[in-house]
């Protein structure tokens, strides 16, 4: 069955498509692939050292992220999972905003972009997605929305509701699925009885794409072509993104626990996303040594720059627990609101020192 389903390919010798993208276009995704990697690999240090929360990396997955978050125009929704911190910064939200939520400082979004806050509960964006993509094409606006989610989403519920309810009443609506082979600890053959994760399309009427997800070029391509679908009411996408998640679920994780050290060996190495955009570039004359040492060095700064500022915030006030979730506060969480209000009197009288 998963021969009916070839894997989109641009670069290397197993391509089946031809490069269609820009070459200042690929460039900026070499660029903000090689920053999200700069910027994980800071922040895992920092929850190492104890300065921000649990921290889920994209290790790995930096093509599926970047590339299909170039695709999109400014207009369009992104509807983000805990893990697509680099997408969301394509769409227009600092890193600062990243950190500033790991560390409890703030929120994931910065109230500009076109994003929603970083779902952390498996697949309920989903529906969120199809309902932006719905008010898009009531008002005949052109945009799309896009859904991340990870293999392990498609176990959920929402999922089906979302892709059932999308393709009955055709949503401009892109859901962008990184397959990276375990949900925590459980693999993908405990997740589905079927060959692919894009078969699953064909149940709900929808187009169905499987992509090389390390093949930035392509995830780019696949979701250019998806939006265009959408924008022409063609209806919704669903699109595998075949990847693999080289470091833990989060730093919480230990993934030696569940998966062999030598399944990492091969992702490592050939199938390395960064790597292989940097050779695609350098053997089409976009890209020297130089040039990509002086993009490792501008995105150590960018990153550090970026944590620096969010290092120095100040603590959010605890009381904003109560905000933003009611438009009435309910009477129970007024008594709530009143006694940490009393709590908290009492502990500055004290002299404590909050944060």
């Amino acid at each position: 069955m998963s021969e009916a389903w070839p894997l989109y390919r641009v670069m290397g010798p197993e391509s089946n498509h031809a490069d269609r993208v820009e070459p200042e276009t690929a460039r900026n995704i070499y660029k903000d692939m090689v920053l999200l990697r700069t910027f994980d690999e800071k922040t895992i240090n920092l929850q190492r050292q104890g300065r921000v929360g649990t921290f889920p990396p994209s290790l790995g997955q930096e093509a599926a992220e970047i590339g299909s978050a170039w695709a999109l125009c400014p207009e369009d929704w992104m509807a983000p999972s805990y893990r697509d911190h680099g997408a969301i910064y394509v769409h227009g939200v600092p890193f600062q905003h990243v950190v500033l939520f790991a560390m409890g400082k703030g929120s994931s979004i910065d109230g500009k972009a076109r994003v929603l806050p970083t779902s952390i509960p498996i697949s309920s964006h989903l529906p969120h997605a199809v309902g932006l993509a719905m008010a898009a094409k009531t008002l005949n606006q052109e945009r799309v929305a896009i859904a991340y989610f990870g293999d392990g989403g498609t176990s959920e519920g929402d999922f089906h509701e979302a892709l059932n309810f999308a393709g009955v009443f055709r949503a401009p609506v892109i859901f962008f699925c990184q397959n990276n082979g375990w949900a925590i600890s459980v693999p993908v053959s405990r997740q589905t009885a079927t060959p692919t994760l894009v078969q699953k399309a064909a149940a709900y009427g929808i187009e169905g794409v499987r992509v090389d997800g390390n093949d930035a070029l392509a995830c780019y391509q696949v979701v250019q072509e998806a939006r265009e679908r959408a924008l022409s009411n063609q209806g919704p996408s669903l699109i595998e993104a075949l990847t693999y998640r080289i470091g833990p679920h989060t730093t919480a994780d230990d993934p030696t626990r569940y998966r062999p050290a030598q399944e990492l060996e091969r992702w490592r190495g050939e199938m390395d996303p960064i790597s292989r955009l940097r050779e695609h570039l350098k053997a089409r004359g976009g890209l020297s040594d130089q040039e990509a040492l002086t993009i490792a060095e501008d995105a150590k700064a960018l990153v550090n720059a970026a944590v620096e500022e969010a290092l120095n915030a100040p603590a959010v006030a605890v009381e904003t627990m109560f905000e933003h979730v009611y438009q009435v506060l309910p009477d129970f969480l007024i008594r709530q609101r009143q006694e940490l209000q009393e709590v908290l009197a009492a502990f500055d009288k004290e002299g404590g020192q909050r944060g």
